[in-house]
């Protein structure tokens, strides 16, 4: 344990983190990881792989994840405004290089490969896009002169183009939904609203009729008739763990169901686990959000509070497409669970978020030094 009087980065760290905050990004984290036993082995036997592949794979990025949120809640806000911009010339950058260079896989291009390892740039992205936009909204928030709101609306038309170029429907309504919130946190005018939302539907209504795939997904979630193998199995599993589940390893639907390990870990959680089980989940992301929401309303600070606002809402809207697919509540759409899911890109993406978050909702201690600074100095002692 370390001790209040201690002072030092890990001693003020410890002090100043929301440790609510970290210890449900842990528990996630290990959940994911228990998941992982039930969901991967049967998808790595389909492959010709060790029945512990992905297993194993899922554990070697789980530390690296860890490290990485760990490391980035160190930073100071201003730390976390320039990695992200960083962060976001780099992604753009790839995303680019993905269209003319990337690996196909299912029609779309959204993976590169360097050294080796395969990134998929667009999960890296989001984090940072969350950050940059809020610090454009609230330099404009800070001073009207500026045209934070228009640079915000610039970006992310380019982020918008390359999500739709890849193709990937389900990031670009993600990516829009977050932008839309932070901007309606940041004052947008009514004009606005309607002027977007329009373009919105139009972008909506484009994408069924120009992108075959979209239309094929849209029409088999409404009318039910085609290719609905995976959804209807995941919802086999879902019944079938009824409220308490089969017991860990009892899960017999689990392994017919191709992406058992990605998309539709929900459905396995719930073959062997149970309703009951399913439902804490909900509430754990739930509580990520309203716990974040809760953050940002207290926050005085205008970036910090778009920023932390912004990712949990990320955080939240991610994890609600995940499960709202498994429940045939949504189209299909291939987006993961956040840390629960396998991919590495995925929860090494998620972990600059959550360490984006424990960085934004530190209580800091430059705060702390300058208020008893001012008081030092309203009693007329001299400063230190």
């Amino acid at each position: 344990m370390v001790s209040r009087a201690e002072r030092g980065p890990v001693a003020d760290w410890f002090w100043t983190i929301d440790r609510f905050f970290l210890a449900t990004f842990i528990l996630l984290m290990g959940i994911g990881f228990m998941l992982s036993f039930a969901a991967s082995p049967p998808v790595a036997e389909r492959l010709g792989l060790d029945s512990f592949h992905f297993v194993k794979r899922h554990a070697a990025f789980l530390l690296p994840s860890l490290a990485v949120m760990i490391g980035i809640s160190f930073m100071s806000p201003r730390q976390v405004r320039r990695t992200a911009i960083v962060l976001l010339v780099v992604a753009l950058g790839l995303m680019l290089v993905a269209l003319f260079f990337g690996v196909e896989v299912k029609g779309s291009r959204r993976w590169v490969t360097i050294a080796s390892i395969s990134i998929q740039p667009s999960e890296f992205m989001k984090p940072a896009f969350v950050v940059v936009c809020a610090w454009l909204f609230a330099e404009h928030a800070r001073q009207p002169e500026i045209p934070g709101n228009f640079f915000a609306i610039i970006l992310f038309g380019m982020v918008g183009s390359l999500l739709v170029a890849q193709p990937d429907l389900g990031q670009t309504i993600l990516t829009t939904a977050v932008w839309g919130g932070m901007f309606f946190m940041a004052g947008m005018p009514w004009l606005w609203i309607v002027l977007l939302g329009g373009f919105g539907v139009a972008g909506f209504v484009s994408a069924y009729y120009m992108l075959p795939h979209v239309a094929g997904r849209i029409d088999r979630f409404l009318t039910g008739e085609g290719d609905t193998f995976q959804v209807d199995t995941a919802r086999q599993a879902i019944i079938r763990g009824d409220w308490l589940g089969q017991g860990p390893g009892e899960g017999i639907v689990k392994r017919i169901i191709p992406d058992s390990h990605t998309d539709f870990i929900f459905s396995v959680a719930a073959e062997e686990f149970g309703i009951l089980f399913c439902m804490a989940l909900v509430i754990i992301f739930s509580f990520v959000v309203l716990r974040g929401l809760s953050h940002a309303f207290k926050e005085r600070n205008d970036f910090n509070r778009f920023a932390v606002a912004g990712l949990v809402l990320q955080i939240g809207l991610q994890s609600m497409i995940n499960i709202g697919v498994n429940l045939e509540l949504l189209p299909a759409k291939g987006m993961t669970l956040p840390l629960i899911s396998y991919g590495g890109s995925s929860m090494v993406a998620i972990s600059v978020t959550a360490g984006f978050i424990l960085a934004l909702t530190r209580h800091r201690p430059e705060k702390r030094a300058q208020e008893r600074s001012l008081f030092r100095v309203h009693q007329g002692v001299p400063a230190e």
